[in-house]
């Protein structure tokens, strides 16, 4: 290449990456800007990893501990506002949408296939949600779509370096969330089955490994000391929680969930690179994604979601597919439309899972569209979803336990225990809590359960939801002290009796094996 050709060349990089680091910030513009203007509140799981970041550890019932000690970082420097608690799944989407048009640079795409892979990942509607809080999710979506743009460099040159660094970014994605152990079967299922099998004879996966695992050692440890409780929630979950999945099931999910309109690229482009000859280096990429989906297939009872960190790279794939395509047959008028269809159907399908509408409103435009509440797991829905129902009555629980705590005499106060029926009622307690002049709550749900009872001996306990007749299996005494009602809440959790019960039959540290649940 001539001098001339070299500065065209940088100038189109540059300027291809002007227009990566816009639709990044539009990403991250949109989640910033519903943080701080909308939202229906703080989500369950937010009031669990709260709880948990204040107790750190290399380890907890139903996560490896990095996402927990992120959040132990960022409420120490910028608070437990609903904004401040969603900054960092803010700005890990918006590098994921950097990320996804770095990768179908570096599959040979061209200016519309960097914009498109960009833009698929802006405008997939479950990014979105996983990007609009905080959970684990959002940096297990930035570890996996990391671990493939190493991986595309590998495949181009398999310099040590990039083997060491994709090593660290599994090692961390480990640290994070243990379904980064399917990413690294379906890599070595890849690299058997493509022309990279000659790369295990090398020391790069080799070390990569070992770096993954020496940084995994630590939540091993706590594992092997707290008895693999992970594998007992695991078995809890996939037998009691969420619903058997098929294949078809699964396929059909992420159609939905990642934006039906990115179907006409992401699926075609998985086969292109899958069969077309030229394609043969890049092939470990369809056969990673064809290797997770039937993990999970396999295991039977498993969230599309699971795959939602794929989509990334699946949409790199498609998008400089298209882009091929487009250029043989010279149907330029393709590109705008679309690009523009996928926008429009974005921005229309977006209010279904961020929450940037009304509730009312929300409700209004669901019936609209047809799009009725769900949830992947066995529980009974009203007028929300759960993604949005578990937002909503938090505070007003915590009040109602207030106001029955407020009944107390000062004696029974210093005696009191909040017993909560799973994390989320324990983590608002926590979290609010302390304003009303609440002591901590206790539970039997996940790490709750780890922590004990924390001294409560069961004298005095508030306890929502049951009968009169349950209660007194356990108590002397049930005094009913006020109804907790809220109109968007999950039904399970919505009209419970908020009971001050007193005298326990027997000590309450006796019988806390039995309140152990892990799901």
């Amino acid at each position: 290449m001539n001098d001339n050709g070299s500065i065209e060349l940088k100038k189109n990089i540059v300027s291809g990456n002007v227009v990566l680091v816009f639709l990044a910030l539009v990403k991250l513009a949109v989640h910033l800007a519903t943080n701080l203007f909308g939202g229906y509140g703080i989500f369950r799981d937010e009031f669990y990893y709260i709880a948990c970041s204040k107790q750190l550890a290399w380890g907890y019932v139903d996560q490896p501990p990095f996402s927990i000690a992120v959040l132990w970082l960022n409420r120490h420097l910028f608070g437990d506002s609903l904004f401040a608690l969603r900054l960092l799944p803010a700005i890990a989407g918006a590098v994921t949408v950097f990320l996804a048009g770095l990768i179908a640079r570096k599959l040979g795409g061209g200016r519309f296939a960097q914009v498109l892979a960009a833009c698929a990942t802006l405008a997939a509607t479950l990014l979105l949600w996983m990007n609009g809080y905080f959970s684990m999710n959002s940096f297990d979506i930035l570890f996996w779509t990391l671990a493939f743009y190493l991986i595309v460099l590998i495949t181009k040159n398999a310099e040590l370096k990039y083997w060491l660094f994709l090593g660290i970014i599994l090692g961390l994605g480990l640290l994070n969330k243990i379904s980064v152990l399917w990413l690294g079967a379906g890599l070595l299922v890849g690299l058997l089955l493509t022309v990279h099998r000659r790369r295990l004879l090398e020391r790069g996966p080799w070390l990569a490994a070992i770096i993954a695992f020496l940084l995994f050692l630590p939540h091993l440890i706590w594992q092997v000391a707290n008895h693999f409780p992970t594998l007992e929630f695991i078995r809890n979950a996939t037998g009691e929680k969420y619903v058997a999945s098929s294949a078809l099931s699964i396929l059909l999910e992420q159609v939905l969930s990642m934006n039906p309109q990115t179907l006409i690229f992401w699926l075609p482009g998985l086969v292109y690179f899958l069969v077309a000859r030229p394609m043969r280096r890049l092939r470990i990429l369809p056969v990673i994604y064809l290797a997770v989906f039937a993990i999970l297939v396999v295991n039977g009872s498993s969230k599309s979601e699971y795959l939602g960190p794929m989509f990334p790279m699946l949409f790199a794939l498609g998008a400089t597919a298209l882009e091929k395509f487009i250029v043989r047959f010279k149907w330029r008028w393709l590109k705008p439309l679309t690009l523009v269809s996928l926008l429009l159907s974005g921005v229309a399908i977006a209010p279904l899972y961020l929450p940037i509408l009304p509730v009312e409103s929300y409700i209004s435009y669901a019936e609209a569209l047809g799009f009725a509440p769900s949830t992947p797991e066995k529980k009974e829905l009203s007028r929300l979803p759960q993604h949005y129902a578990d937002c909503f009555g938090w505070e007003k629980m915590v009040k109602a336990v207030a106001k029955a705590y407020d009944t107390l005499t000062p004696d029974e106060k210093a005696k009191c225990a909040i017993l909560a029926n799973n994390y989320g009622e324990a983590g608002a307690i926590d979290l609010y809590g302390p304003k009303y002049g609440l002591p901590r709550a206790i539970s039997g749900h996940n790490n709750y359960w780890l922590w004990g009872p924390r001294g409560a001996t069961g004298e005095v306990v508030i306890r929502l939801g049951g009968s009169a007749a349950a209660m007194k299996e356990s108590y002397a005494e049930a005094i009913p002290a006020g109804l907790f009602h809220d109109d968007y809440c999950m039904p399970f959790e919505n009209d419970m009796t908020v009971w001050v019960l007193k005298d326990r039959r027997s000590p309450l540290m006796a019988d806390w094996a039995e309140f152990k649940h892990y799901e």
